[in-house]
């Protein structure tokens, strides 16, 4: 646990931080009582919170050392969205004689495709980031469990 850094209400998450780092995780039965006094604070706004930490949670464990997974997953797809609809504004202007200046397909497709190119971008800084900052520290991304025949 010394290891494992919890920020804000991360706490939630620590089954998960010990399982990633190989320990085991057991149930054991608790005797829950009602609550006596006063009303639970827990609402939608915090549940969007408890959402955002799952996204940190699972981009950090997934994909820290390796960013351009997710930027480049994204902007693969945000490029072949962008290509498919540059392809139907095409056949509607050749096939069915529409004008794109009739149709918002023509920004759409420069919108995606952009925003594509951007995230791969994106993707490829961070990985450079992420490579950086393990080299310069003398980190290695991975823990050894045990050594075996030294």
């Amino acid at each position: 646990m010394e290891d494992i850094p919890l920020y804000s209400d991360m706490h939630r998450f620590i089954p998960v931080y010990v399982k990633l780092r190989g320990a085991r995780i057991a149930e054991m039965p608790v005797a829950h009582r009602m609550r006596r006094f006063g009303t639970s604070k827990y609402g939608m706004k915090r549940t969007f919170r408890v959402l955002l930490d799952l996204f940190y949670l699972k981009f950090t464990t997934t994909y820290m050392t390796r960013p351009i997974h997710f930027f480049g997953g994204l902007g693969l797809g945000s490029l072949s969205i962008g290509t498919l609809v540059a392809l139907w504004a095409i056949i509607l202007k050749i096939f069915f004689e529409m004008s794109f200046v009739r149709t918002p397909l023509p920004v759409l497709a420069a919108l995606f495709l952009i925003v594509g190119v951007q995230l791969i971008v994106m993707g490829v800084l961070a990985e450079i980031m992420v490579r950086t900052y393990y080299e310069s520290q003398g980190k290695v991304p991975y823990q050894i469990r045990e050594t075996v025949n030294l």
